[in-house]
């Protein structure tokens, strides 16, 4: 007998893979340089050249220290430069030990999801997320026996509206996960609305009588166009940073990235502990070691962020000037485009039904 759960997600149609297996297939037809994806988030920006040249240092070192197993949590040379890097950007305090190394931010959320939930699907817990978000947070909350519960966002600017996520904590609520710059709308949650939002849980958390995590999802931190990326867990002691290098260094198909616990987290050894059980039981042990090594060797690479701000600012621009409806972004590489009638999926089907018709 096979789990049906897992047949219905494996089988369910997705609308950013069919438009990326569309988009594949037009390439084929009619040649890659006619045919503009904007399915799946993949960087346009090529990965730095010292990614390049890591990688070929790498390959000068035998294949027993480059391609044997690191430790769980990863290995204590990048874990620490990580931290350094962080700690001298952001004036924290972490340690190598406050690092656990993943394969990608989908693996940091899945296994703190399971960290720091009972797993008991009687208990009803609830996580928060920020509509509109990113769809697979649904499939992770739901997979940790929790349910989700969504709250919408301002409708003009898509920041955080604190009084809509207030009315939302109940005793029930284990975790809210933000995306800050957001997927799929590119806004920056301004540093009012954070601390904001860091007195709202702080509140909620003495009166229900547990914390309640705040899981900053950061796959974009470095991707902000007119400011410094923000440390959020500066706003709240009880954040758990989920973070990738798929984006700031274009490396989404290697899968690396890591969740940070800080000792500022509720329980924090607990918590630790918690995520080596929960990669361990999802088989999420030992992110890739070569990239591990890359990683530690481009830690303090800059994210090329000038082509995404000027695309970003184009499409803006020229949408506007046809008359679309459009949130300017303020980061990460997404447009946020009302579509022209009220049915968004009637309008995507339009569209792909126009291409392939020309």
């Amino acid at each position: 007998m096979i789990n049906r759960k897992m047949l219905s997600l494996g089988s369910e149609p997705s609308a950013i893979r069919e438009l990326f297996s569309y988009g594949l297939a037009r390439k084929a037809e009619i040649g890659e340089d006619n045919v503009f994806d904007f399915s799946l988030g993949n960087p346009s920006v090529p990965a730095p050249k010292s990614v390049a040249k890591a990688l070929e240092r790498a390959a000068s070192q035998s294949g027993q220290t480059i391609h044997g197993y690191t430790p769980a949590s990863g290995a204590y040379g990048t874990r620490q430069a990580i931290v350094e890097n962080l700690n001298r950007r952001f004036s924290t305090h972490y340690t190598a030990d406050d690092i656990y190394l993943t394969c990608g931010a989908a693996a940091s959320l899945s296994i703190t999801l399971r960290a720091i939930t009972s797993g008991n699907p009687h208990k009803q817990e609830e996580v928060i997320v920020l509509n509109p978000f990113f769809p697979e947070y649904r499939v992770w909350i739901e997979q940790a026996s929790c349910k989700v519960v969504e709250v919408a966002t301002n409708p003009k600017t898509f920041q955080i509206d604190i009084a809509a996520i207030q009315s939302a904590l109940t005793a029930k609520t284990r975790a809210i996960i933000i995306n800050s710059p957001n997927n799929p709308v590119g806004t920056v949650y301004s540093e009012e609305s954070l601390i904001e939002l860091g007195k709202v849980l702080r509140v909620a958390s003495k009166d229900f009588g547990h914390p309640i995590y705040l899981i900053s999802d950061e796959p974009y931190r470095e991707i902000v166009y007119d400011s410094a990326p923000s440390w959020i867990a500066n706003a709240y002691e009880n954040t758990i940073v989920c973070y990738s290098w798929s984006k700031s260094l274009s490396l989404p198909g290697e899968r690396i990235g890591y969740i940070l616990v800080g000792n500022k987290v509720a329980d924090a050894s607990d918590v630790r502990y918690a995520i080596a059980g929960a990669g361990r039981a999802l088989g999420y042990v030992c992110a890739p070691a070569l990239f591990q090594y890359v990683i530690e060797q481009c830690i303090d690479e800059p994210c090329d962020i000038d082509t995404y701000k000027h695309n970003g600012n184009l499409l803006y621009t020229e949408l506007s000037r046809m008359g679309y409806t459009c949130i300017r972004p303020q980061g990460a590489f997404y447009l946020w485009v009302k579509a022209l009638e009220g049915d968004a999926q009637a309008f995507n089907r339009w569209y792909t039904l126009c291409q392939q018709l020309a």
